[in-house]
């Protein structure tokens, strides 16, 4: 468990979001108020399921991965906020502002993963999803819980 982690006293009842890419840059470089990284190491949680070598744990304002967009089920796919399915207005914005960091990490030529489940989960029940960010406007990404996103674009 990464140091940020253990210093709010997170426990095991949380999303947690993980990110890799072939990406060098400092992503710590870029922590806002609504998106935190941390470096990982290869032997922290599931940081091993990761595709590429530089890994990452992404917080948010909380400390943990839970102030994003979630959906525990991927049939119902990506969607903009709807009036009738409220959301918390931060989770929102700090969903856009990570998929800005990704959109802009494929743009550049680097390859991107990010693997999206709930503390505690079993390796096997984890999904791969490819997502084309050309086809996804960033209003409607979220991530879907014990899914693995393989981004391309």
């Amino acid at each position: 468990m990464g140091v940020l982690r253990l210093f709010l006293g997170l426990n095991d009842m949380c999303y947690a979001l993980y990110l890799s890419t072939t990406s060098k840059k400092d992503l710590a470089a870029l922590n806002s108020d609504m998106v935190r990284f941390e470096r990982l190491s290869d032997d922290e949680g599931h940081a091993s399921v990761l595709k590429y070598p530089e890994k990452w744990y992404v917080g948010s304002k909380s400390g943990c991965s839970c102030n994003f967009r979630h959906l525990t089920s991927v049939e119902l796919g990506f969607g903009e906020p709807l009036d009738w399915y409220p959301e918390e207005e931060d989770d929102i914005q700090a969903t856009a502002e990570l998929f800005k960091v990704i959109f802009r990490l494929v743009s550049e030529g680097n390859q991107v993963d990010c693997l999206d489940f709930w503390e505690g989960m079993e390796r096997g029940e984890v999904k791969t999803l490819a997502v084309d960010l050309r086809t996804v406007p960033e209003k409607a990404f979220r991530f879907f819980e014990n899914h693995q996103f393989v981004f391309e674009g």
